[in-house]
């Protein structure tokens, strides 16, 4: 038996049904581990994955972060060796928590040769420390192409793939959500704003002139929106020291997070102040958007910050639901499948695997970030045709519902790990 395993056993408590359990017919099938209780949109995510699995016929737990020793006393219950794996999203778990370290700092998977399949929902620039130091039985799994493709470059020693979009979820079934003409809001957009502002410490914290080299990738990726961060910042690298190596290009990319951050929030401030602006009305749920600068602040109602079905509960009452890409330019988010499961048009800007699988027009609209002043236009055309308008969100929904649901994710999953 595992000395991890004698570890724990001393430090909790036996008492605790497993959450989740469910019975195994099929001794092909896994015990799958994820997480809550850290990051609620993520603890979520798990969630929707664990009910999949579940009709798959995998037994899951959801380990509660915020209450680890009950935790581990239940995943030493659900725990069978060699037939144990753990999908997490971001890192958790392998994060240097101490509930998962041994006393010589081992991690607890590494310790029960637990296989790890970690979903990284943000671009792996953030996240070079904890790909330097990872599990044995590591697998690095994206929700972009560009971000698959970062990986081969500078981490090509990892497991890589396979490449796994976010996915949505339909509050209430059988395309039974409310038409367009009797829901309350016109336009809102769910999600979080930081004035761009704040990220200038950065930028400006050495002197004028990386300042102004900054400042010079920021202005080539909003003008260009289609471009990727890792791309830009190489370019105008090679153009100051054209010697530059790779294992140079990769430390200075883990350095780059705030352009990242600068670029997704103007954006998503520009996108929502144009409709404000124009005179149509948007309800924003989420943080910091009283600090949103606009012509006609009037125009802009904001709402409370919510948690996941909150925020779904809002795209069911939402006509149209603007979505502003967070830089992911060959991926998705799962605001777009949200919008479309939860009969709301969704109007988003683009990327390369959204104009892959969606048709403006037919069943959602999209838009040019470069472009923002063309989206009061294409929203009042939308307002001004319901009958198109709702041709559109049946469409989107019927799109999302055969491919874009957790249960299509799980299967992808189930394939790599049974």
């Amino acid at each position: 038996m595992p000395d991890f395993y004698i570890e724990h056993r001393i430090k909790v408590d036996y008492n605790v049904n497993v959450r989740f359990w469910h019975e195994r017919t099929d001794y092909n099938m896994k015990k799958i581990m994820l997480f809550e209780g850290d990051i609620e949109t993520q603890g979520y995510f798990s969630i929707q994955l664990a009910v999949a699995f579940q009709k798959m016929g995998h037994q899951t737990l959801i380990f509660d972060l915020s209450r680890p020793w009950e935790s581990t006393e239940r995943f030493f219950h659900f725990y069978e060796e060699g037939n144990t794996v753990l999908i997490n999203f971001n890192f958790h778990g392998m994060s240097g928590e101490e509930i998962f370290l041994d006393e010589n700092g081992r991690m607890m998977w590494d310790a029960l040769h637990i296989p790890c399949y970690n979903i990284v929902v943000d671009h792996p620039m953030y996240y070079h420390h904890f790909l330097e130091k990872h599990p044995k039985d590591y697998h690095h799994i994206n929700i972009d192409r560009n971000h698959e493709k970062y990986m081969k470059r500078f981490f090509p020693e990892i497991i890589n793939g396979p490449f796994l979009p976010l996915a949505g979820t339909q509050l209430y079934p059988n395309k039974s959500y409310v038409p367009a003409q009797y829901r309350r809001y016109d336009v809102t957009m769910v999600g979080n704003y930081t004035p761009p502002k704040q990220f200038e410490k950065y930028i400006r914290r050495i002197d004028e002139e990386y300042t102004a080299f900054y400042f010079g990738m920021i202005d080539d990726l909003l003008a260009h929106p289609m471009r990727t961060v890792e791309d830009v910042a190489e370019e105008h690298i090679r153009r100051e020291i054209p010697e530059v190596t790779q294992e140079e290009i990769k430390k200075v990319m883990s350095k780059l997070t705030f352009i990242d951050l600068y670029v997704r929030f103007m954006t998503r401030g520009r996108a929502v102040a144009a409709l404000a602006d124009a005179g149509i009305k948007v309800h924003v749920f989420g943080g910091g958007w009283e600090k949103l600068e606009c012509k006609k602040p009037e125009n802009l109602i904001v709402g409370n910050s919510l948690d996941s079905v909150g925020c779904l509960k809002k795209l069911c009452q939402s006509k149209i639901s603007l979505n502003v890409m967070p830089w992911f330019r060959d991926g998705a988010h799962d605001r777009v499948f949200n919008s479309m499961l939860n009969g709301a048009l969704c109007l988003t800007d683009s990327s390369v695997y959204l104009d892959e699988i969606l048709e403006d027009g037919e069943n959602c609209r999209i838009y040019s970030a470069a472009r923002t002043e063309e989206l009061p236009d294409m929203v009042s055309a939308l307002l001004s045709n319901p009958p198109k308008l709702q041709e559109l969100i049946d469409n989107g929904y019927e799109m999302a519902r055969a491919a874009h649901t957790w249960e299509h994710r799980a299967a992808v999953l189930h394939t790599i790990i049974a």
